[in-house]
């Protein structure tokens, strides 16, 4: 490993490259067209992330239940408020949406004041019979007063499925085939018939119709998703480009730039098709990843070259230091920001996972273009003129470095106080930063589906599905007994402001002594002892016609099912609301008789949030430990190691102080942040000290010379790395997904404050212990000589 970083190594490298020019141009230009091949293979997701690992015991449970009761999230609602419906025209034109909506294959089943079954008993009292509530279109307004008083008033079997709790939304039920529900016919029925229909209905009949239901938001935010992609890329490169161009003025320089990047791009696609990872909300920022962070790599190579010019003008020895030199330390940058993407990988979580293994696998891939591809175009180029080498001694720029020089050299004192303060601030926020569970917290607020979403919310009291399975042990659940234990769930599910009122076959029951007695609403209630008797007989002879709520328990009859919608709220809340149902339902079970679970779509998400909240640690342990791995490698000095990482790690502090102080919480998206920053933000770390070792092996171990030469040489490349990449990471905020704008203006404030470290604290720490690192015995043997090339040694290219 150590002869990889050799100086003869790279210096073979830098010939292999330049003296193969043509042979490496023909295999990039091969494995392009190759990658590019593998991009009708890329999938886009069709459900939303799941955090959690396959085999965590939450997922086994809620896949239990799937396999019980099949797909829980068909449901698409359409709802309108009930002073759009005044008119039996309006009405009449609602019904149509509805009846239109259940010929299409796609769907299972639509519940709707169209077609509402009413449950009653025969003349004879024989059995029980199911008719719908509506025979036929509504003819005047009276008939519309007459359908909606016996709705609302006989019919309470519907309140908070077909009509919310005071009466104001009336609404739709569309139940998608559940073999359809995480597929692209998904997306092409809401995309292409569900949308059109109702925009049609709406503006014809002026009906301000809402729609939500998990399948219609997971296809319009992966839809958003997919839409983003070309926005980001696109900002990205305009952006990264824009300021590559600002400091070096030459439109070559930037030219080849762009076109390195937008080979790493179209890599980035392929290996994700080649793979066969979907495209998620995390994978799709792959691809402007690879722009922001590839076009550092050429800063840093372009710069070196210029210099390597100005200095002697010589191209062919210019080409050969810029691998030779360069390369080296860009290798151990892309090596450690490839090492914070990879931490992911064990996080044990798929979407982490997928998303970790592609960054990381990119982000060497552009490492190799760049290394490959800069040297070699320039090498067919004419040497650069002097008004391309003039940013080089631009008086701001000079200003800059030598004002940062003043400070390391004057200021070490009042530089480690406020770092020390800033410190003891970060602390205090961090105290105050929460944690959030929600499943919709991230997605774009200015969306109508969001719109709806809360308007749902405020109608029926939440639109999350949160499942609760009962098995009873020794007796079915239609027996009274256990139909009285699970009403008494729902009695305190109803009570719990969180909540919707449940669904079940409690229901149901009720409904059928409703009916039982002639469909008084006041018999809607389960039965007596007495009753149960009585109605089994007319339910046994009316199986055949009867089929409300049979999704409710299973074949056997030993589960039952109790389906209720939470509102969207956080991680804290959401355990409240777990730990009082778990609390009720030990006092109601026995756990020597039932097995009670909860599960349920937004249980899983919540769970997943807490399952990354404790990985974070391990993520960014990780990356420390094999960056600290990396520095006591190039050093054997353990004062170095501690060196290296106190100015990267306390931007990651900075920032995770400032969450708490602006309220952001602590989610799937700002958990990112610290593995991503701080892998990228120990570039500038090493880039200096490597640039530091060489000066302290040129200058006879002298740390005060050494520090400033490398400070100088160094610091405008840093200074321009860390500009592109804080306006590279902010393009990020543009994105309507609140996620997606967290992490890019927070891992953009970490680079911020890691530049000024890497800047002013990092060579402030070295002056201050210079004569404990400066012991030559630790750098007499050193495992990366970053060294000049003894004289007659560098050939010739």
């Amino acid at each position: 490993m150590q002869k990889l970083f050799s100086f003869r190594f790279w210096n073979s490298i830098a010939r292999l490259i330049l003296r193969n020019r043509e042979i490496i141009l023909g295999l990039i230009v091969i494995l392009t067209i190759a990658l590019a091949t593998q991009w009708k293979y890329m999938q886009f997701t069709h459900s939303e992330a799941n955090l959690l690992p396959d085999d965590h015991p939450i997922n086994e449970e809620y896949n239990k239940f799937l396999d019980k009761f099949g797909e829980e999230g068909n449901l698409i609602i359409l709802g309108v408020e009930n002073k759009y419906l005044n008119n039996y025209k309006s009405f009449n034109a609602w019904n149509e949406l509805a009846d239109s909506l259940a010929t299409f294959n796609e769907v299972e089943l639509v519940l709707s004041t169209s077609n509402l079954p009413n449950l009653s008993k025969t003349e004879d009292n024989t059995r029980f019979i199911v008719a719908p509530v509506l025979k036929e279109r509504l003819k005047n307004n009276k008939e519309l007063q007459d359908f909606k008083k016996k709705l609302f008033n006989d019919l309470p079997f519907y309140k908070n499925l077909i009509y919310s709790e005071n009466d104001s939304v009336i609404r739709t039920a569309i139940y998608l085939r559940k073999e359809i529900v995480n597929t692209k016919k998904r997306k092409d029925f809401v995309i292409h018939v569900l949308q059109p229909l109702v925009h049609e209905y709406s503006d014809k009949h002026e009906l301000d119709i809402r729609v939500s239901g998990m399948p219609y938001i997971r296809t319009l935010n992966a839809q958003n998703i997919v839409d983003e992609i070309g926005m980001f890329l696109i900002a990205a490169l305009l952006v990264t480009s824009g300021i590559f161009f600002f400091f070096f003025r030459s439109w070559r320089a930037t030219f080849i730039s762009i076109v390195t990047v937008v080979i790493g791009v179209m890599w980035a696609f392929g290996i994700l098709g080649w793979i066969g990872y979907e495209i998620t909300v995390l994978t799709a920022l792959i691809p402007p990843l690879i722009i922001v962070i590839g076009i550092p790599n050429c800063i840093f190579l372009i710069n070196k070259y210029q210099q390597e010019i100005k200095n002697h003008g010589n191209q062919a020895k210019s080409l050969q230091r810029v691998i030779t030199k360069v390369g080296n330390a860009t290798l151990m940058t892309n090596l450690t920001t490839a090492s914070g993407f990879a931490t992911f990988i064990f996080t044990e979580s798929k979407l982490l996972v997928e998303f970790g293994v592609v960054a990381s696998i990119c982000i060497i891939a552009i490492f190799l273009l760049s290394l490959m591809i800069i040297p070699i175009v320039y090498s067919y180029l004419p040497v650069p003129k002097e008004r391309h080498l003039h940013h080089l001694g631009k008086t701001w720029i000079n200003k800059f470095v030598s004002w940062n020089e003043r400070m390391v050299k004057k200021k070490r004192i009042p530089i480690y106080i406020t770092s020390v303060l800033v410190l003891i601030i970060s602390i205090i926020g961090i105290y105050q930063i929460k944690v959030s569970g929600s499943l919709i917290e991230d997605m774009p607020k200015g969306m109508q589906f969001y719109k709806d979403i809360k308007f749902f919310e405020e109608s029926f009291d939440g639109i999350m599905p949160l499942e609760i399975v009962v098995y009873s042990k020794n007796e079915k659940v239609t027996g009274l007994k256990t139909l009285q234990k699970l009403n008494k769930l729902e009695e305190h599910i109803i009570e719990t402001p969180e909540l919707s009122r449940p669904m079940s076959i409690v229901s149901a029951v009720k409904f059928s002594k409703q009916a039982f007695y002639g469909g008084d609403p006041e018999y809607f209630d389960l039965p007596s002892t007495y009753d149960a008797v009585t109605m089994s007989q007319l339910v046994k002879k009316s199986a055949k016609d009867i089929s409300l709520m049979k999704s409710f328990v299973d074949s056997t009859g030993q589960y039952a099912r109790i389906t209720t919608f939470m509102k969207d709220m956080g991680t804290d809340r959401m355990e409240r609301v777990e730990e009082n149902l778990k609390d009720k339902i030990k006092t109601i079970f026995p756990e020597d008789r039932f097995e009670v679970a909860i599960t349920g779509k937004a249980l899983v998400f919540q769970k997943g949030t807490d399952y990354l909240v404790n990985n974070l640690i391990l993520s960014l342990s990780l990356a420390i430990v094999l960056i600290a791995l990396f520095m006591a490698w190039m050093f054997r000095s353990i004062r170095m190691i501690f060196v290296s990482l106190v100015p990267n790690l306390l931007p990651l502090l900075i920032t995770a102080g400032l969450m708490g102080y602006i309220g952001v919480p602590i989610k799937p998206s700002t958990i990112l942040v610290f593995s991503i920053a701080f892998g990228i933000s120990v570039d500038d770390t090493i880039h200096f000290l490597a640039k530091y070792r060489q000066e302290l092996m040129a200058n006879n171990w002298r740390i005060k010379k050494s520090v400033y030469a490398a400070l100088k040489e160094t610091g405008v490349s840093m200074f321009y790395t860390s500009i592109v990449l804080f306006f590279g990471f902010s393009t990020f905020t543009i994105s309507s997904f609140g996620g997606t704008v967290a992490l890019g203006a927070l891992v953009s404030a970490t680079l911020l404050f890691a530049m000024a470290a890497n800047l002013l604290l990092l060579p402030s720490m070295l002056l201050s212990l210079e004569k404990s690192i400066a012991n030559e015995r630790t750098l007499k043997k050193p495992s990366i000589p970053l060294i000049e090339p003894v004289p007659g040694e560098e050939e010739e290219l």
